[in-house]
């Protein structure tokens, strides 16, 4: 059953009640709109939500789907990323939906809900990866939506990214600088597109400089992750600086050289990338970079727009440079 008229039809009730049934209006009474919800998901009817809203006088759906782990919600980066998209969208009267899944099958089921189920309007992509089934399939339906960060899709999509392979370059430039000539890269899982970037910026100015890029070892983006990465690295080739993909992987090398009794700052620089809140607060503070999440979000959710309005996705896409944060972790200072 594909219509509403249909489905009015088939229950001998006029279009507007059954519309106003599947609204949640209290004007219409639980009995029949019990009746109405169960006829509509027996005959696999799925109200249009653009058009619901339209009725109701508001604006699209946007929908935010968070990877992570069961029982788990947490990514400090996302949180002030959020805030900014969700107040953009606002001001234009679209709605932000925010969902969580766990990478894989069950993040997939959620994207077919939305889509197939006309649940959401547009979607933001984020975590993306090298291979990304979620942009394979939203392109393959023709749904728009914009991804934070990049894949390796030859078909032009929307997105907006930080020069994770430039920032990284020119950090580990600076390290050089300073002297040190074993450093290590701890990096997040390699299927993660920004993962590659980071990476290749540090061996990049490895090579530049005629040092071994040997000391290696991929972890999960987490202070577990980085820990467990830190400790195979620190044990292998005794680095005098570890450059960490993520500010929580940092925060997991510092407590792995801190056991082995190196002093963080003076006998062994560690670097992150994120400038979450709490890299200014660890002990030295955390040597970082960043891409402004508030701009990022606000022209995220511009893109977001631009896309509900029919605007062609391969001019929407930005490559912005990240920003230098020196702190004490690497023996800088701003």
């Amino acid at each position: 059953m594909s219509s509403l008229r249909e489905l009015a039809q088939a229950l001998g009730l006029s279009i507007t009640t059954v519309s106003r049934a599947l609204d949640g209006y209290p004007d219409v009474s639980p009995a029949t709109r019990e009746r109405v919800r169960k006829a509509a998901e027996e005959a696999g009817y799925h109200p249009h939500s653009a058009a619901r809203r339209l009725r109701k006088g508001s604006g699209e759906a946007v929908a935010f789907v968070m990877p992570s782990e069961p029982g788990r919600f947490y990514e400090p980066v996302f949180v002030e990323l959020l805030s900014a998209i969700g107040e953009r969208l606002a001001a234009r009267r679209h709605d932000l939906l925010l969902l969580a899944a766990r990478p894989g099958a069950d993040e997939m089921a959620v994207y077919r809900r939305l889509v197939e189920g006309r649940r959401a309007d547009a979607a933001i992509v984020v975590r993306t990866r090298r291979s990304d089934e979620r942009v394979r399939y939203l392109l393959d339906k023709g749904f728009p939506f914009v991804c934070h960060g990049r894949t390796d899709s030859p078909e032009p999509y929307a997105y907006i990214d930080g020069d994770g392979e430039g920032g990284f370059r020119d950090l580990t430039r600076r390290l050089i600088g300073l002297g040190h000539r074993r450093i290590a890269f701890v990096s997040a899982p390699a299927q993660l597109m920004f993962a590659g970037f980071r990476c290749a910026g540090w061996r990049a100015a490895m090579a530049e400089a005629g040092l071994k890029t040997h000391l290696v070892a991929e972890g999960e983006p987490t202070e577990e992750g980085g820990y467990a990465a830190a400790a195979e690295v620190l044990a292998a080739g005794r680095p005098s600086a570890v450059v960490c993909a993520t500010d929580r992987m940092a925060m997991g090398a510092m407590r792995a050289a801190i056991e082995r009794g190196q002093k963080i700052g003076s006998d062994i620089a560690i670097t992150g990338h994120d400038n979450i809140p709490a890299a200014a607060f660890t002990d030295p503070p955390l040597t970082t970079m960043e891409l402004p999440l508030r701009e990022v979000g606000e022209r995220v959710a511009d893109m977001v727009v631009a896309r509900l309005g029919g605007a062609d996705p391969g001019e929407i896409a930005e490559v912005r440079p990240l920003v230098q944060m020196p702190r004490a972790s690497s023996g800088e200072s701003a």
